[in-house]
Order: C-alpha cells, then structure tokens, then sequence
C-alpha cells in the first residue's frame, strides 16, 4: 500500500491562492572538481519560482550518494554544513510544488533506489496521465511504494530494468516508453547523469557548459539557473531526447518518434522568470508584446497603467507603450512574504490585510487606472485587488489579462483547479467583471498571444485555453478535473 506519510500543511495568504502553480524545477551538474552540491543549491535558488513546497539534492562521489531533502525553501532547506555533506563530482537538485502526491516530507525529491549497478537519484518536473496504471503495476509486482508521487513510479520501473540486466540508459529508454504525460527529468547515477525530455517537451528543459571547463555540464529547467552559476546556454534539450553525461562528453539519443513540440504557453506568460531565454530571447520581451497586443484589442481612455508585482509587469509596460498611456508603479510587492504557519487574527482580516501587495495611496488617487495581470483563475484575488484599488482612490479600474480566459483544467504539471471553480468556465467576461467589481474587463485574444511568440502557433499546448489537449488524458483522471463542459473563450 501507498504509505499515508507525515502531512505537512501549509497557510496561505489570500493574495497567493488565485494562480496556477508551477510543479517543479530541476537541475543537474556534472562538474568533476567541482563543489556541485554548492553550485546546484544556487541552480535550485534561482529556480525557487518554480515551487516552494520542498527542496533536496543528492551527489555522487564515485558510488557512493550522499542526499538531502526537506519542507521547505531552499535557504531554508540547505546551509553550509549541510552542502559540505554532500561532495561528489555529479549532482541533480529539485525544488517542488505537488501536483501529483500531497504535500508531504516523504514526497520531497530526489527519489532515490538502489539497482543491481548502484543506487538512482531522479528529480522530476511535469505530471504523468498513466500514474495509477504504472502504481497498479509495481504494487502486483510486488513493490513497496514510499511516496505518493509519478517520480517514483517511473524511478522504480527504471530500477526494475537495470535489475533486468539493461544498462542505466537502455533502462531509462524503456521506463519512459511507458510514461504518459509531461515529464522533464534529470537523474543521476555513479557513472553519470541523463536529461530526459517528453516527446512534447511540455515542460521546459536546458543544457549548458561551464565556460572555463568545456566537460563540465549543467541541465536546468530554465536558463536563469546556467545564469547565476555562470554557466552558457548551450541549447534546449529537445522533445523525445535523452542526454547521457559522463566522462566522455555528452551522447545524444532520441528516444520518442519525432512529433511536433507543445511547449506549454503559460511557461511563455507567467512561470518562466522574466530573464530565463526561450526561442532566442528573454520572456520579459515576448511579455512586453503581449502587452502591446492587449493594447491593440483593448484599449481604453485611462490616466495610468500599472501592473500586478511580479509577473504583469512586462505586459503593463508593453501596454503602455503601445497605448501612450503613461507607466505607473501602483502596488508594492511585499517580496519576503512566504508560506506561513500563522494565521492573521479575524480583526486583520476585516481590516483589509495585505501581506503581499500594498497599493501607493498617491500614485492612485482620483486617477483611472488600467491594471494589467498575466491570468485570472477563480477570481478571488482580483476581486480583492479591485477593492484595495478603490479604497487608495482609484476612480475607475479597468483591468486587462494578457491571457485568454482560462477554462479548462490542467493535467500535465500545473495545479489548477476542477473546472466548475474556474470562473471563466462558468461565467462569460461581462459577469466576471461584475463579480470581480471592475468598470471594464478584457482578455488578451488566444490567436494574439501565440502570434505574440513570433514561433509556430502549433507548437505550444495551450489546452487551458481551448481543452485541446496534446497528450490523451484517460478518462478517470479527466473526470476528476472535468467537472463540466467549457468552451474557450
């Protein structure tokens, strides 16, 4: 049986809830004299944005695997002494947000087994479809499984054909032929790490080559991790791929029958850190034409346009420079608020607490203002950032999504909810900006925010937009989503 591990739970301010989240980021090293267990804590600090739930890293000195793997961020996770454990010539890193599995101590990655040629470490992002299958069949076989999660269904299938007398990478080949989904994986072994991509690529992942050691390489989920340790972009790894790095250098093997890619889109509009490069470029630049393009199809008279701290801020300069309307910083993102365990008292509650965005009372005052943010999920958040729009002032608040409405839920790595809290699901725009008390509401259209990409329009999964899903989702794990119809809107 699935063990019921120690629950961890976590409260959330009111302002954090309203958007979909990211799984996960990965990261992996193989930088022989190098300190790689220190150089991956700062690749999973850059990728921090990518889940804040649980962090850990597991190296390899020879055969031997050292590991560490907490609750938590990772300053919070990692400190010097604990980094100083962890020597070898090879890491892999994760830093989590559950989809797949709760919140627990004992979902935390890397999974880490043992196989007749030493032990694995995986480290995973994205979500498999087939879970349940792949579970079903290890517990008939006689597994114990440990977790919750997909990431160690596929890591004990791999065991089980490395016991079977394949090599790590013939072993790996196989596991994944049987997975269905988004997955992104990095593993590593006594003998090297691999870089895994789905035949998709749904989820993101890079390679890089540290410039003062050309054999010393680094796999990470976005370019802003090769950034902060230095590293070069060398180029994605892609859909269908594996990368087997070693000694020798890195051997290139195309697993998967070629298809075309399905990047998700909201990586291009909200997950990905504005300075990570995707296509050739940053996404703060591809966010600033979102914004010109919302400014194209949605423009209206207005003294100001701010955006909502962090992630709306490219398109609002893009918006206003498209528009002429001058550019306004009008709420203060609170940057050191994270989870917490203590809950504001009822009083602060009803006295409007804002421990994560604060509006600027002048900036605001009896001005029209168009506030631009990347999604709106159920609303919740948007209807309590209109009101404290108001409260500072604000005489009309015309808010813009550089986005389409999101109506249908997602299955392959990011956790949104069922699709009847969707509120674009079940409420046409005119109601939506009446439940979340703006003047005026307008979604940035599904054919402007691919043209905005400059890149084929076939080539991204937006299924949260337009239930086109790339990947098959059974039916079980569709009902437990889908529950009711929706249409894009």
């Amino acid at each position: 049986m699935i063990p019921d591990c120690d629950l961890h739970l976590d409260l959330y301010d009111d302002n954090a809830v309203d958007k979909p989240e990211e799984a996960c980021g990965v990261f992996g090293i193989y930088a022989p004299g190098q300190e790689v267990a220190k150089l991956t804590y700062f690749g999973l600090y850059a990728l921090q944005h990518r889940g804040q739930e649980s962090a850990g890293i597991a190296t390899f000195d020879g055969q031997q695997l050292y590991e560490h793997r907490d609750m938590g961020l990772v300053s919070h996770v990692f400190n010097p002494d604990i980094l100083q454990k962890l020597p070898g010539q090879l890491a892999i890193g994760h830093t989590r947000y559950s989809t797949t599995g709760a919140s627990r101590r004992c979902n935390a990655q890397p999974v880490i087994v043992d196989t007749r040629l030493g032990k694995l470490a995986l480290a995973h992002n994205g979500n498999l479809v087939n879970t349940a299958e792949l579970q079903a069949y290890l517990l008939a076989k006689g597994c114990e499984l440990t977790t919750t999660i997909d990431s160690e269904a596929i890591a004990l299938i791999i065991r089980d054909e490395v016991n079977a007398g394949k090599g790590w990478v013939d072993a790996t080949v196989s596991a994944c032929r049987r997975c269905v989904g988004a997955f992104s994986l990095t593993i590593a072994t006594p003998d090297g790490i691999m870089a895994i991509r789905d035949p998709y690529g749904i989820r993101p992942l890079v390679l890089g080559i540290m410039p003062d050691h050309v054999s010393h390489y680094v796999v990470a989920s976005e370019t802003c991790a090769l950034d902060i340790i230095g590293a070069d972009y060398e180029r994605d790894v892609k859909p269908g791929e594996l990368l087997w790095i070693t000694a020798e250098g890195v051997t290139a093997i195309d697993w998967a029958p070629k298809t075309a890619p399905k990047l998700c889109i909201f990586e291009m509009i909200y997950f990905a850190r504005p300075d990570s490069w995707v296509h050739e470029e940053s996404l703060y630049s591809y966010r600033m034409r979102l914004g010109k393009q919302l400014a194209q199809e949605s423009l209206h008279d207005a003294d100001i346009v701010i955006g909502v701290p962090d992630s709306g801020i490219p398109a609002a300069i893009g918006f206003s420079e498209a528009s002429g309307i001058p550019y306004a910083e009008g709420l203060i993102k609170n940057r050191y608020v994270g989870r917490t365990f203590i809950q504001p008292t009822q009083e602060m509650r009803e006295a409007g607490i804002r421990m994560k965005l604060n509006p600027l009372k002048d900036v605001l005052k009896g001005k029209r203002v168009i506030v631009i943010d990347d999604s709106i999920v159920r609303g919740t958040t948007s209807r309590k950032l209109v009101k404290a729009l108001r409260d500072a002032g604000a005489t009309e608040v015309h808010m813009r999504i550089s986005s389409p409405p999101v109506t249908h839920p997602c299955f392959y790595g990011i956790d949104t909810d069922t699709q009847d809290q969707l509120i674009a699901a079940t409420k046409s725009v005119a109601e939506i900006a009446a439940q979340i008390g703006v003047d005026t509401l307008a979604y940035l259209s599904w054919e402007g925010m691919l043209s905005a990409t400059n890149q084929n329009p076939e080539n991204f999964c937006s299924a949260c937009f337009t239930g086109d899903y790339p990947v098959e989702i059974p039916d079980g794990v569709k009902r437990s989503k889908l529950m009711l119809e929706g249409t894009r809107g």
